[in-house]
């Protein structure tokens, strides 16, 4: 995107918490860089128009990964040995059903 200063892009604006129109107000490698939004005023690194992450997200996501850091994996079976005790599942017959040859 060649971005100018002053160009009118959509942004999400942490102050107003949505997405509005926001002028550009610094550049960097042909795009924007800092903007300014035009609802609040408020100026804001460039977001490519996508929310931050919440806080509560962030910190449930650190709990998951800190309980499967806690988590050994089960043991490996020893090679040749099947995990059901090596004896095949017999299958019930449904009553009522007739086997069509």
């Amino acid at each position: 995107m060649d971005a100018r200063l002053g160009d009118v892009i959509d942004d999400f604006c942490v102050k107003c918490r949505r997405l509005t129109n926001h002028s550009v107000v610094s550049l960097m490698n042909g795009g924007a860089a800092k903007v300014r939004c035009r609802t609040c005023y408020s100026d804001h690194d460039y977001r490519n128009e996508q929310a931050p992450p919440s806080k509560k997200d962030l910190k449930k996501a650190e709990l998951f990964n800190a309980v499967l850091s806690g988590v050994t994996p089960p043991p490996a079976p020893p090679d040749g040995v099947s995990g059901d005790g090596g004896e095949p599942k017999k299958t019930a017959k449904k009553p009522g059903k007739r086997a069509e040859a």
